[in-house]
């Protein structure tokens, strides 16, 4: 069987989201292949659905449908931008993780670039909202909380990749640094949505009185 990264992805489970067959038309949408409980790779290994490498591959691409619903709900045209950038970025990210260690490289394009693509939004982001160094509830509108939800399925991603890369499993540092940082990104998304919904100011995890 011979298989070639695509960047069409059609939804036929995690991994074959990024595979096809050379020279096959996909005229549908599952294969069976998996219902021995695993999944191809990319490359020529197959791996148990439950490894670690496959969880952090499903939460990645959980992380990617929180931020589809994050963009859907934002307000304005700089947020969703940004988030569509983000997604692309972690479908690259996806098939990295997804593939054998002899193929990695072949599908590598998160590097210090990106890294530094991220910090710049933050910054950017960071200058037009209204600093706070105490946690706060989500909810203060609707993409605010999307976008904090995103936020937490991206810091769960990240620790799953984190295991990978501790085992020595994955050798791209960027990408956890990646994962990071966008957590980050989305923190300060949040509250420019919340602001640009009308809540200047967030409301804060610790009561304001003993009462409340």
């Amino acid at each position: 069987m011979c298989y070639k990264y695509t960047s069409t992805f059609l939804p036929m489970g995690v991994l074959s989201l990024m595979i096809y067959r050379y020279n096959c038309a996909m005229t549908k949408y599952f294969t069976g292949s998996g219902d021995d409980g695993s999944t191809g790779l990319l490359g020529a290994e197959r791996a148990r659905k439950d490894s670690p490498r496959l969880e952090a591959v499903g939460t990645i691409d959980e992380a990617n449908a929180a931020l589809g619903v994050a963009r859907a709900s934002c307000n304005g045209l700089l947020c969703a931008e940004i988030l569509l950038a983000v997604q692309r970025d972690i479908y690259h990210i996806m098939a990295e993780v997804a593939a054998t260690k002899e193929n990695a490289a072949r599908f590598r394009t998160i590097d210090s670039e990106r890294i530094e693509w991220l910090e710049g939004k933050i910054n950017n982001i960071e200058s037009q909202v209204e600093p706070t160094n105490d946690f706060i509830v989500p909810g203060d509108s609707l993409a605010g909380a999307y976008l904090d939800l995103a936020r937490s399925i991206v810091r769960r991603a990240e620790r799953r990749v984190a295991g990978l890369y501790l085992e020595k499993e994955l050798e791209n540092l960027h990408i956890l640094s990646y994962l990071n940082r966008l957590s980050s990104l989305l923190f300060v998304l949040e509250l420019y949505e919340n602001r640009q919904a009308g809540k200047d100011k967030p409301t804060l995890a610790k009561r304001e009185n003993l009462n409340g």
